[in-house]
């Protein structure tokens, strides 16, 4: 098995709903802000190469929204999901499977293309997308406070294609990739927990988008239920603690993996590093 890291460039996310409860004159400290009270974040993505399987989690922003919807976020960056699948030595053909954490924007948005006559379709033609039951319907009748985030362009036409299967009615049969289910941020939103060597590599979603978001009371504002969010995170980190996991964030613009480590204050990030170090 092999890991590789995606990127697929930056956008750009209000700093008051990425750090929550938590004052601005400490996050601000963490990931500054522009004068538009905007902070800067990844949309970093994973690539697992296993004997004649290749498994992408998450997909980025993909390239279809109109001007008007990139203005509010302002994506950046010369990383592309098709440029950096090139540069691993892969196309979007090659690909076989794409599990989805969630279907929020920034994390399906390049699940599906569009072409110049303004028609959807599946970005890798040979892949089963991966989901959760639960969190499909979810999406696909969403409420208004997540309404905004859950564009049926970027995923509906995965269903109209039949690429679409749920990990919680049938099996993902790679072993050494398992999935924890988490309820705060959204509705079912999917863990994936990968065995990867003599380690553990968690890719953290947005149950963790960054190491900053590791001390508890760090929960977003667009998380549904803030108070689920912060019993998984704390039986989360616990456990990762204590198995020495891994951790990879998908959103952080600087810091790709890292350790964790017990402090006086609680678990806190231990050692950061780039995944390619990872040994």
């Amino acid at each position: 098995m092999q890991l590789y890291t995606i990127n697929t460039g930056y956008f750009k996310l209000d700093g008051g709903a990425m750090f929550g409860l938590v004052p601005k004159v400490i996050w601000h400290k963490l990931n500054p802000a522009d004068d538009k009270n905007l902070c800067t974040w990844a949309m970093r993505c994973l690539l697992i190469e296993k004997e004649n399987r290749l498994i992408l989690i998450d997909t980025g922003l993909g390239n279809k929204q109109s001007e008007k919807f990139f203005s509010y976020f302002e994506p950046h960056g010369n990383a592309t999901l098709q440029g950096s699948l090139k540069s691993k030595g892969f196309s979007v053909g090659d690909i076989t499977d794409v599990i989805l954490t969630h279907l929020h924007f920034d994390h399906a948005g390049g699940a599906v293309s569009k072409n110049t006559d303004n028609f959807y379709y599946p970005t890798f033609p040979n892949a089963v997308y991966w989901s959760h039951s639960l969190h499909w319907a979810w999406a696909s009748h969403p409420n208004a406070r997540e309404k905004a985030s859950y564009l049926k362009e970027n995923f509906e036409p995965l269903t109209e294609n039949c690429q679409v299967k749920f990990i919680d009615e049938e099996v993902f049969d790679i072993p050494e990739i398992n999935f924890l289910v988490v309820n705060g941020h959204t509705e079912a939103q999917i863990i994936p927990k990968i065995k990867y060597r003599d380690k553990t590599v968690v890719f953290c979603a947005d149950l963790l988008p960054s190491p900053h978001h590791i001390p508890l009371p760090y929960i977003m504002s667009y998380d549904i239920r803030p108070l689920v969010t912060l019993d998984e995170k704390t039986a989360f980190l616990q456990e990762a603690h204590q198995s020495n996991y891994i951790l990879f964030y998908e959103h952080d613009p600087h810091i790709e993996c890292s350790t964790l480590q017990l402090t006086e204050k609680g678990v806190r990030p231990g050692e950061f590093f780039n995944l390619s170090e990872l040994k």
